[in-house]
């Protein structure tokens, strides 16, 4: 099966799927088909058997009518007469044994009482003159009780025949409802087959797309350590293939740039340093005293300077943090006493501003890198209280939601222009928006939500800046489990 495509793998569990449900209503239909068809003979049969019953009535009725007149009368035609619906009566005899052997007592005794009758006759018949007159009257008294048992016979066999009937039809009822159970027993086995094949072609086929939309998401988040392994069908296990091509691809890409970065920043950083050097020593008179214009020339080139270098210490700290987020030392951590330690890092700057601090909430422990964890909440602090107003207030809320630790930061000051909600954990990007209370000297440099996007998401969590009317929003959520 590990060879069939996800098109081949779909097609083959939706056959599968509706060849069980298939066969379980043909062979429903067809068990429902046979009990119709018996029903349908056993009603023939029963037609011909009570068609039968009353003709062995009528014509009992009519043999004992036939015979007291040929007993009063003498007429042959009359025994003529007998004979004829005697072979009626006989036919009707005929059936009723064909039909049922438990008739056959009493079909045999129908004749033989019948037959008794019918001697009488003959003998009556073979007398002549004065002496016949007696025979047909002694006759006709000897076989009265010939009669009252022909006629008693002819009523069993009718009740007879109705039992039959009655049993027969009660037997076509009970095979009705048996083949309804079957039915029942077939429709819910096939469901619950159905059912299985469709949990295991599911199984088969989602698994793989969800460890591909995983891989995806793992490339997306620059997690590249890690090789990419699919299963099931050969199309998607070709396409994890190609997956792992492109993880292999995009890591020696990382590799590259980063190795480029680190290059470059050296080889700008030892030249920068010389042009500091050389313009503190203009300005400081070495090579000769400087006039105003030559000082302001001077302090320009020496602020570009060490904005340079800034940048530059900037950029490698980035780079750093993108590969320290690679490797997590998880130990378990309790993340409300971590933010009080951090936020006490930063005691003395708030009452020297006059901020305060609100730390509140609670939550598990869990399992993360506690070094990595204080620095993301360190930046993220630190964000929160550069953008402050004097006398502002940060809060600081933990929480349990689901599956997830929800970590709240607000503060009081110009907020985040809601176009550039998203663009604000990205390196380097400042917000149009200032705080009144930060000067151009102590702007914050871009790098510091950067790098708490990059720690929270090695913690498999994610970070995200919320619309909010007054102040600031950030939310952080963490996996607990």
């Amino acid at each position: 099966m590990s060879r069939l495509s996800f098109r081949s793998t779909l097609l083959l569990s939706f056959m599968l799927i509706a060849g069980t449900l298939a066969a379980a209503a043909a062979s429903g239909w067809l068990g429902i088909e046979a009990i119709a068809r018996g029903i349908q003979d056993g009603n023939r049969k029963a037609l011909a058997l009570s068609a039968a019953a009353r003709q062995l009535g009528e014509r009992t009725v009519d043999l004992e009518r036939s015979a007291r007149q040929y007993l009063v009368l003498g007429e042959p035609a009359l025994l003529v007469r007998f004979g004829d619906t005697l072979g009626e009566a006989l036919a009707a005899l005929r059936i009723l044994d064909a039909a049922a052997p438990g008739f056959a007592a009493t079909t045999a005794e129908w004749r033989a009482s019948v037959q008794r009758i019918r001697a009488r006759l003959d003998a009556a018949a073979a007398d002549g003159g004065r002496s016949r007159t007696a025979a047909l009257a002694a006759t006709a008294q000897e076989a009265d009780a010939d009669f009252a048992r022909l006629g008693a016979l002819s009523a069993a066999l009718a009740a007879e025949v109705e039992q039959h009937l009655a049993r027969t039809n009660a037997a076509a009822m009970a095979a009705l409802d048996d083949e309804r159970q079957t039915v029942a027993a077939q429709i819910l086995a096939a469901l619950v087959l159905a059912g299985l094949l469709a949990a295991l072609s599911g199984w088969w086929l989602l698994r793989p797309l969800a460890r591909i939309e995983h891989a995806i998401a793992e490339l997306g988040e620059n997690r590249l350590a890690h090789p990419i392994r699919i299963t099931g069908p050969a199309d998607l296990r070709q396409l994890g293939e190609r997956l792992d091509w492109l993880r292999l691809r995009l890591a020696e890409l990382e590799a590259n740039r980063n190795r480029v970065l680190r290059h470059v920043s050296h080889e700008l950083k030892t030249p920068l340093a010389s042009l500091r050097e050389g313009v503190a020593l203009l300005a400081d008179g070495v090579l000769g005293r400087l006039n105003a214009e030559q000082r302001e020339v001077a302090g320009i080139l020496e602020h570009s300077a060490r904005a340079l270098q800034e940048r530059i210490e900037q950029l490698l700290q980035y780079n750093a943090s993108q590969f320290d987020a690679r490797t997590l030392n998880l130990q378990p951590t309790a993340l409300l006493p971590l933010l009080r330690e951090v936020g006490g890092e930063y005691q003395l700057l708030t009452q020297a501003r006059g901020l305060t601090l609100e730390l509140s909430g609670e939550a598990p422990i869990v399992p993360a890198d506690v070094g990595k964890l204080r620095i993301a909440f360190s930046n993220l602090l630190a964000n929160a209280i550069g953008f402050s107003p004097s006398g502002g207030r940060i809060r600081v809320e933990i929480r349990l939601a689901g599956e997830r630790i929800v970590v709240d930061c607000t503060d009081e000051g110009p907020g985040i222009e809601p176009a550039e909600l998203e663009r604000i954990f990205e390196p380097f990007f400042q917000g149009s928006r200032s705080s009144p209370a930060a000067s151009a000297a102590n702007k914050g440099s871009g790098i510091g939500l950067a790098i708490v996007r990059e720690f929270i998401a090695a913690h498999r969590g994610s970070v995200r800046a919320l619309p909010s009317e007054h102040g600031a929003h950030f939310r952080i959520e963490l996996p607990h489990a």
